[in-house]
């Protein structure tokens, strides 16, 4: 053990040799690219050796990185299994964590998580929010090491579905539908109408290669203007909600999502014609074999609310 560098060196060289991109495993392991050079440069040095050429905006791997990410990358997952064997045994067998995209963590599943512990009462549930949840690509890199490595449980995550060794399990479709308050609804007669009202738009799903936003529900919609388009872009759903609730236009959201206030009159729908997107709301965990029980309660219980939801 005294020959071996530091882990988190290894760790982040790992993941660097795997995506062959600072930026990419920057993203994965929620570090700067910064951090991940400094740790690369720190191996280099302590290894003596090259480990990445560095080109503009991108970087390849030395002849030594090639050698050794195989045995590398096998070494992590044997790791990953004794940690999860360890964690069996350990005093947090009722903690599970939980990850999900934003919007759906704070308008879906936190309202219902009283449910959860009433079946039960002895779990911690501790929940974080990530817009890292979001895959806007078809056929996702996106891997249960990755899920290990970061300590989720369970994550609910915004993308195609085709994950890898996650069991995805659908929860929920996104259909999104123009939504305003009801001062600002009564303006709205038509989709010419609509279209001279400032448009809300979350940037979250700006990225999705199959995109789905108010361009492509004006041409659903089959109008005939098609000039560019007034739009207010936020970083995530629950500031353009925000924006919403204030006021400030149109969103196209998800009535799934915003059933309380639809429910409370806060917003209502301007004109009721949903777009259906090819994305949607999957829970995944990484393999049910080796989940905690705590954690396989947990999603059973999300497949359950988004079946008792459809209904």
């Amino acid at each position: 053990m005294s020959r071996l560098p530091p882990m988190i060196a290894l760790s982040y060289f790992e993941v660097a040799c795997r995506t062959k991109s600072f930026a990419k495993a920057a993203q994965e392991l929620n570090v700067t690219p910064a951090a991940i050079s400094h740790q690369i440069k720190a191996l280099e040095a302590y290894l003596g050796v090259e480990l990445f050429v560095r080109h503009h905006r991108r970087v390849s791997l030395t002849p030594a990185a090639r050698a050794a990410l195989p045995e590398l990358h096998e070494g992590f997952k044997i790791l990953e299994r004794a940690v999860d064997n360890i964690r069996l045994f350990s005093e947090e067998r009722s903690v599970v964590t939980v990850c999900a995209e934003p919007l759906f963590a704070t308008k879906w599943i936190v309202p219902r998580l009283h449910r959860f512990y009433a079946r039960c009462p002895e779990a911690e549930v501790r929940l974080q929010a990530s817009l890292h949840t979001v895959d806007k690509c078809r056929n996702s890199e996106f891997e249960g090491s990755q899920l290990k490595r970061a300590g989720i449980d369970v994550s609910v995550r915004l993308g195609y579905g085709d994950y890898k060794d996650l069991d995805p399990q659908r929860l929920m479709s996104l259909d999104l539908v123009p939504v305003c308050t009801p001062e600002l609804a009564v303006r709205i007669e038509s989709v010419e109408s609509l279209r001279q009202q400032p448009l809300l738009w979350d940037s979250t799903l700006s990225g999705f290669k199959d995109s789905c936003g108010w361009h492509e529900w004006f041409l659903q919609q089959q109008a005939k203007n098609m000039d560019p388009l007034r739009e207010l872009r936020f970083g995530n759903g629950l500031l353009t909600l925000e924006a919403a609730l204030s006021g400030q236009g149109i969103l196209l959201g998800s009535k799934g999502l915003l059933h309380a206030e639809l429910a409370a009159e806060k917003l209502q729908v301007a004109i009721d014609r949903p777009m259906h997107c090819d994305q949607a709301y999957y829970v995944v965990s990484a393999g049910l074999n080796s989940e905690r029980d705590i954690a396989r309660q947990f999603r059973e219980w999300l497949v359950d609310e988004a079946g008792s939801s459809e209904n």
